[in-house]
């Protein structure tokens, strides 16, 4: 049915004849009794869930494809007002919407193509730079206001979604898909709406969030159904979850923390309870957020290892205790005078408080302001122009880097071995090794940093249960952070970094308009990303453009304690952070930032505003 679909779609694009659209209708019609059909004959010959689900997932492609072909493109080919358009469009997402938990899940990287951010997103890692296309890049032509101009560009747009559906139809009339992969998926679409889909991420125009995540979790409910049986309980939860979502639509007045706490984490614990009750063993994948929680929130959600060049976990916490030592060891630097702890101060979050610090031989400053290491081991990518894949190259690039420790790894590892105070240390550390080597220490310095992941603020007591572990100003700092104020939507919860959820499988970067200093409107000259792009000489000047002056997005959490801010230091409070961008970033300040990714219109937040915003991200600090 769905090649008679395509064909049907292909003869269309031929001709604008009515006999063709009649035709269409009759086809979609037989198709769609085909469907019923099919879907009755599996019913009787009890077919199994994962297969019915499949089924189903292709109906609602089918009518994705037929509206975006039927609908959507006619509407722009005739120049109706930009209201119908934009109806339109809202109406295409909630078909994506509906399928959205498979698509993600099942082709991540179609899903990016197809819903993904409007900006240029690069992959430094393999290389690669991805122009933006598809409903997010449609949404900026369409909102606030849509003009003849920008026709030919929602036609492209259109045209790029109608083939990636394709792809989807083709992918999942060709595979089978089984039970245990469904459940994960649709739990991690429950992870999807609380961090992404209520933030307001991927409609930032039409900041139709609730809407939308009540769309996607009725197609989660639908696939539930399947599985849920005579237990009617988790169906309960979704159909309250809906209900609250398309009930208080309002995106500024939207109470997130109520949603979480009293929807959001329910239903996940629900959906993986059901799991375990069925018996549905997963094949385990390398990912940061582990498959078994019931929740974000799970003390030991996130794992550390994700994202280490070796799985080995051999002697894990005598390797920490020698990675602890080694950190306090002068023995790395040049000049025997400056260890990780010099610059990594473990009472200010393992920061420092200086704008930069000195270079080791004292003759200037370093490049940019000192980073925290608390939870630096849930980030696929290091620095902040993202140059170190791993904490093991962070470490080699800091010990060798002339600026910081001007040292060298193999020179610190005789010193080590000629220090009797590390005997003991290294032989319960590496018990069957009678030589070290320089990538020995530099793995033990590794898994120290990775053992200061800590998600255990005021907030997660919250959010895990705890009524009292936040005050009203804080909760109500966290709905702004969420909402109004837009932070969620490149500081992602419960993270809080460019970590992007809830495959955590990239990390984003964005061009603020850091100012070089507080009060003036001149342009940092650091150019972060672009210098790294520079140095590879892979790309042509247009693409490494889109990211002058590009950084990492860091993580929030602790940032009460590790003033000052942005990469050069340039702000000493968080209200200060906040007040640049309630202005809109640089550009919002006058700073002349042609790339600026972050959105310059003001957002309106007021002085009580900001105040809770700062009280909220206090509620971060670790403990």
């Amino acid at each position: 049915m769905l090649w008679i679909l395509e064909i049907s779609k292909k003869q269309k694009i031929k001709t604008k004849n009515h006999h063709w659209k009649s035709q269409r209708i009759i086809v979609v019609l037989i198709g769609l009794l085909g469907l019923f059909q099919v879907l009755v004959s599996f019913k009787k010959k009890d077919a199994t869930p994962n297969v019915l689900v499949r089924e189903q997932l292709k109906h609602q492609l089918a009518q994705f494809e037929t509206f975006i072909s039927d609908t959507m493109s006619p509407l722009v080919d005739d120049d109706v007002p930009e209201t119908q358009l934009q109806q339109a469009f809202l109406r295409a997402r909630k078909y994506y919407k509906t399928v959205e938990w498979a698509a993600e899940y099942f082709t991540y990287t179609t899903a990016k193509t197809m819903n993904g951010a409007p900006n240029s997103e690069i992959d430094i890692a393999n290389q690669s730079i991805t122009s933006p296309n598809g409903l997010q890049v449609i949404e900026t032509y369409l909102f606030p206001h849509y003009t003849i101009s920008k026709k030919q560009g929602v036609k492209n747009e259109i045209a790029f979604l109608k083939e990636n559906i394709i792809v989807l139809q083709t992918y999942f009339s060709n595979i089978d898909i089984a039970d245990w992969q469904i459940l994960d998926a649709v739990k991690l679409e429950v992870f999807r709406i609380e961090s992404l889909g209520i933030t307001g991420f991927d409609n930032g125009f039409a900041l139709y969030s609730m809407g939308e995540s009540a769309t996607a979790l009725k197609s989660v409910q639908a696939v539930l159904d399947y599985y849920i049986l005579k237990d009617n309980s988790l169906n309960v939860i979704c159909f309250a979850a809906i209900n609250y979502l398309n009930k208080d639509t309002d995106f500024v007045a939207f109470d997130r923390a109520y949603f979480i706490r009293q929807y959001a984490n329910p239903l996940s614990s629900g959906i993986e309870i059901l799991r375990r009750k069925l018996g549905k063993n997963t094949l385990l994948y390398n990912r940061l957020l582990r498959q078994d929680v019931f929740t974000l929130f799970d003390t030991a959600a996130f794992d550390p290892m994700a994202y280490a060049p070796s799985a080995d976990q051999d002697h894990i916490a005598e390797k920490i205790a020698l990675g602890k030592q080694l950190f306090q060891d002068p023995a790395f630097s040049g000049t025997q005078t400056r260890s990780c702890a010099s610059c990594h101060i473990e009472s200010q979050a393992f920061a420092s408080d200086v704008v930069k610090e000195k270079t080791i031989l004292g003759n200037g400053l370093a490049d940019r302001n000192t980073p925290t290491l608390i939870n630096t081991a849930l980030q696929p990518q290091q620095f902040y122009d993202q140059r170190s894949q791993n904490v093991e190259e962070q470490i080699l690039d800091v010990v060798h880097n002339p600026k910081e420790m001007d040292g060298s790894i193999r020179q610190a590892l005789q010193r080590i071995q000629a220090n009797k105070n590390y005997k003991l240390l290294v032989q319960n550390a590496y018990p069957n090794k009678k030589i070290l080597i320089a990538k020995d220490i530099v793995s033990a310095l590794a898994s120290y940093v990775r053992s200061l992941v800590r998600l255990n603020s005021r907030f997660d007591d919250y959010m895990r249960g705890n009524d009292r572990a936040m005050t009203d100003e804080e909760i109500k700092g966290f709905n702004l952070f969420m909402g109004k104020a837009q932070c969620a939507t490149c500081h992602y919860m419960p993270l809080f970094s460019g970590v992007f959820p809830p495959k955590y499988m990239s990390q984003d970067v964005e061009i603020l308009g850091v100012p070089e200093k507080i009060n003036n409107i001149v342009l940092d000259n650091d150019r972060g990303i672009y210098s790294i792009l520079s140095k590879q000489g892979l790309y042509d000047s247009s693409l490494m453009t889109n990211f002058d002056h590009a950084f990492k997005t860091v993580g929030i959490r602790n940032a009460h304690k590790t003033a000052p801010y942005m990469h050069n230091g340039v702000f000493t409070t968080l209200k200060e952070v906040v007040e640049f961008y309630n202005e809109g970033g640089g550009v919002g300040r006058g700073v002349s930032v042609p790339n600026q990714t972050l959105s310059s219109d003001k957002l309106k937040l007021t002085p009580a505003e900001i105040k809770a915003i700062v009280a909220f991200i206090a509620a971060l600090d670790s403990r």
